[in-house]
């Protein structure tokens, strides 16, 4: 059984802590939450003991024939602390040992992970941003608030992301991979374009954007900034990525480009469609008794291939910032590994991941294989898994490539 510790600080955000609390144990982890003295103002101890099983106290002269200052840290294999106020921050990148958290954070050699909630203004605030990198430049996975409500009318950077998607940051954390994005911005696009034929009707595919966000979960419990181009999918946001919400192909390529000037990755894990109509109606197209028109097609812009020839004409002029790995994905339902190979050295990518869709393969499903071909030669097969498989061998051949 794992041992997790879940730091509290004081922030109007700590109910949602009970949820992240219960995520953990109804998954078989022992949790040991350690809050603030300030956070029982807001959910009292007798909360957080009934709900982990443990006792619970701020205080290091409680119980000291146990050191709990320094037995709670050295025995924990992941320390969470969410919420993570300006001043817990600031305490844990200084070195303070003042209550039992700090005492906690400072005899950790497991990973630690910090969730941020906070009003915009202490977020952005030059202290703030210093201590996130200092923390993060230490090794801790510093997982950037959701954009939101926050306590009163105010809104905007600061929200406690969502306990399941923190959850989920955390148990990636907890399978051991590496923090090698750490430092890196990393752009990934996600779900499937859509091409308005009037304002009823699209042409689209069927991407759930399951792949994307399984990459963008997995890239923040490395280490990485993230922004998500996405593209209508109904999934929640994962926490710690920067969500930009796209429609059609051509606002994707906007979106993709605009980030991807200074990242030092981009996963194409969208589908984006390949034509558009020629014309749209402004108003919906009625039937009638006589067949419709035809729907002339133009073709979209191709994506993955500029930002191929982005990088090609920046490396050959020395000029401006470009992405190091471009990775690409490639749906096919025949001739896979023939059709995968033309297609990566057509796009000019670094990687492209090979999967077969049809009828219960890939799209919409919660698991995926697929073949990632290499430039140059080489694949690596990944045998039928969770997405988030697929998506740490991805950062695994990305990270390698960045080193």
């Amino acid at each position: 059984m794992t041992s997790v510790v879940l730091g509290v600080s004081a922030g109007i955000a700590v109910y949602k802590s009970c949820e992240l609390l219960r995520l953990f144990t109804e998954s078989g982890h022992d949790v040991r939450v350690v809050p603030t003295r300030d956070a029982l103002r807001f959910v009292g101890e007798p909360t957080w003991a009934a709900l982990s099983g443990n006792p619970v106290t701020t205080e290091v002269w409680e119980s000291v024939h146990e050191v709990p200052h320094v037995r709670i840290g050295q025995h924990a294999d992941l320390v969470v602390v969410a919420p993570a106020t300006a001043d817990v921050l600031a305490r844990a990148a200084h070195g303070l040992a003042n209550d039992l958290l700090t005492n906690t954070l400072l005899t950790a050699r497991c990973p630690v992970v910090f969730a941020p909630a906070m009003h915009t203004e202490m977020w952005e605030h030059p202290a703030t941003r210093a201590n996130v990198a200092t923390l993060r430049e230490r090794g801790a996975i510093v997982v950037d608030p959701a954009v939101g409500r926050l306590t009163g009318a105010d809104s905007g950077p600061g929200r406690l992301p969502d306990p399941a998607e923190i959850f989920e940051v955390c148990r990636r954390v907890l399978a051991g991979r590496p923090a090698d994005l750490a430092g890196r911005h990393v752009v990934i696009s996600a779900g499937g374009t859509r091409e308005a034929i009037d304002p009823v009707r699209f042409i689209g595919n069927r991407s759930s954007g399951l792949q994307g966000y399984a990459l963008a979960r997995t890239a923040v419990a490395r280490g990485a900034e993230v922004t998500l181009v996405s593209a209508n999918v109904a999934l929640p946001d994962p926490a710690g990525a920067k969500v930009v919400r796209v429609e059609s192909a051509r606002a994707l390529r906007d979106a993709v480009l605009a980030a991807a000037d200074h990242a030092d990755a981009v996963v194409m894990a969208a589908a984006v469609a390949d034509f558009r109509p020629v014309r749209t109606s402004d108003t919906k197209i009625k039937k009638s008794a006589a067949e419709p028109d035809p729907i002339r097609l133009a073709k979209n812009p191709d994506v993955l291939a500029e930002l191929g020839e982005v990088r090609r004409e920046r490396r050959a002029a020395d000029s401006g910032p470009y992405p190091r790995v471009i990775v690409g994905f490639a749906a096919e339902t025949d001739d896979v590994l023939a059709n995968g190979r033309a297609k990566l050295e057509r796009k000019g990518c670094d990687l492209l991941v090979v999967n077969q869709v049809g009828e219960g393969l890939a799209f919409g499903t919660p698991d995926n294989a697929a073949v990632v071909l290499l430039a140059g030669g080489g694949s690596v097969d990944v045998p039928r898994g969770p997405k988030e498989d697929l998506a740490d061998v991805v950062w695994d051949l990305v990270a390698e490539r960045l080193a």
